[in-house]
């Protein structure tokens, strides 16, 4: 296969329902955009954080590679992923927002194993729902023109709305687990999670 596939991790966000950075919330003896990039690392060329400006001094003083999101028409996951794509076209990315404390390396095997280059992403179908999880998911080359063209024709600026409109060409996987695309949003959430994973 010629396309590279690198691994993104998703750790730009306010976190405003949460009140602390997600990214550097520790469930497993590491801050959580690390812990994501190591596991991405171990299935991918190359792995980044996508992250804002203010964060990345840290983050490369620690050795990890950074995109910056600068799809200045819209934040949030939507932007970041256009920055990673536009950065390197030709490249497939293996996406996982760092809200997904549950996400591990069988998910991102089960993920690659499941691949379909011929859809635009293949992505996790959510359990609750039956809708694709974008930030749980391998994005091809040209999901980069669908989401530009999804934001300029349609004004969708959500990922998952932009596979919902590209349904016919995206792959969607049932998770293992139900819990491997749980959110972890709020402090309710992550006393449930940290219950569940066993850590205090």
């Amino acid at each position: 296969m010629d396309e590279k596939l690198f691994g993104l991790v998703l750790a730009g966000g306010k976190s405003r329902r949460m009140g602390e950075d997600k990214g550097l919330i520790d469930w497993y003896g590491k801050k959580q955009r690390y812990y994501l990039a190591d596991l991405l690392n171990r299935h991918c060329q190359d792995t980044y954080i996508s992250c804002r400006q203010d964060q990345a001094k840290e983050i490369e003083d620690l050795n990890y590679r950074t995109i910056l999101d600068n799809f200045v028409c819209v934040d949030g996951p939507y932007g970041a992923l256009i920055s990673a794509m536009k950065e390197y076209p030709k490249a497939s990315w293996l996406v996982v927002a760092c809200d997904l404390p549950f996400f591990d390396d069988e998910a991102a095997e089960t993920l690659i194993k499941n691949r379909d280059t011929n859809f635009i992403a293949t992505a996790y179908k959510s359990p609750a729902n039956g809708l694709p999880e974008p930030l749980a998911a391998i994005w091809e080359p040209a999901s980069l023109q669908i989401l530009l063209e999804s934001f300029k024709t349609d004004a969708i600026s959500c990922p998952r709305k932009a596979l919902i409109k590209s349904a016919d060409i995206v792959k969607l996987i049932d998770p293992k687990l139900p819990s491997t695309v749980v959110n972890v949003n709020t402090p309710a959430d992550m006393i449930q999670a940290r219950e569940l994973i066993g850590v205090k």
